[in-house]
């Protein structure tokens, strides 16, 4: 009883970092100057990964240099820069959509690099988790573009790779002390991305200031403790899952602050995608 509970526990602390993530979209567009997103993803990634290492005060060690910058390319600098590649191209839903095949791309990958096994029930919750996504964000007639979608697809490969490397390689520190290190691998592979490929950021407003402090601590250096931490105890597959609450909560805060509708579909769509994390919960428990 113990166990479960502990594990409960787990699951509901790591939820907390897509959940908050989910509400990426809202503090970019009415916080954020538009049109630099290298230069929010490096900002986002590295002061934030600076300020944890002083923190700390631990730097990687041999194998953990090298590491410590492919983990922060998958789990940031190439994810983030396909992410935003694909949010450019396609329409909102249709790029949320084709992310959302990653929990699927975690369970192949963690049985290739884990050894974990496939259950089937698990992949049944990652098709329903897609199909609830699409009815929550996806609209009608949208239009896909082929470069938009290779690049969703990237992003999702990238983030599922980093999601089960994560729990593969542990090095012998910290969780808060692993979070440091990929983020500042990570925020500094974007600074030439962000140098050479955007023009100089604006002077800053205090709104502006609010966003990337919120973005930086919240939305990167407390997420990515506790999804870390979380992919240290429990299955990628199952941590993977959790990944459908950031449209579930980016929609509700359409809603709720934006004054968006919210149609039946979209309901139900919300039910399917909570359902889909349940199951799967629920195959883990099933050995």
């Amino acid at each position: 009883m113990k166990k479960n509970t502990t594990y409960a526990a787990d699951v509901l602390v790591t939820a907390l970092a897509p959940a908050i993530w989910g509400t990426t979209y809202f503090v970019t567009t009415e916080f954020l100057p538009q049109g630099y997103p290298f230069h929010v993803a490096m900002l986002r990634a590295l002061p934030a990964g600076i300020l944890l290492l002083l923190f700390v005060r631990k730097l990687p060690q041999g194998i953990w240099w090298p590491r410590s910058f492919i983990l922060g390319a998958l789990n940031f600098s190439f994810f983030w820069a396909m992410l935003f590649v694909s949010a450019y191209r396609l329409p909102g839903g249709v790029a949320a959509t084709v992310g959302a095949v990653q929990p699927l791309i975690v369970i192949g990958l963690s049985r290739l690099f884990l050894d974990a096994p496939v259950r089937p029930l698990a992949i049944a919750a990652g098709f329903l988790g897609i199909v609830g996504v699409a009815l929550l964000v996806l609209a009608p007639g949208a239009a896909l573009d082929g470069i938009g979608v290779a690049a969703g697809l990237a992003g999702a490969v990238s983030m599922a790779f980093g999601t089960v490397l994560t729990r593969k390689w542990r090095p012998p520190v910290s969780n808060l002390t692993f979070t440091a290190w990929q983020l500042t691998a990570g925020g500094i592979l974007l600074l030439p991305v962000a140098y050479f490929l955007e023009p100089a950021l604006p002077t800053p407003t205090a709104a502006n200031i609010l966003g990337m402090a919120y973005l930086g601590l919240i939305g990167a250096a407390l997420t990515y403790f506790l999804w870390f931490r979380g992919l240290a105890r429990i299955e990628p597959s199952a941590a993977a899952s959790l990944g459908f609450l950031s449209p579930v909560v980016a929609t509700l805060l359409g809603w709720l602050a934006l004054g968006q509708s919210l149609t039946p579909a979209q309901i139900i769509g919300f039910v399917a995608v909570l359902f889909s994390i349940w199951l799967s919960q629920r195959s883990q428990s099933l050995r």
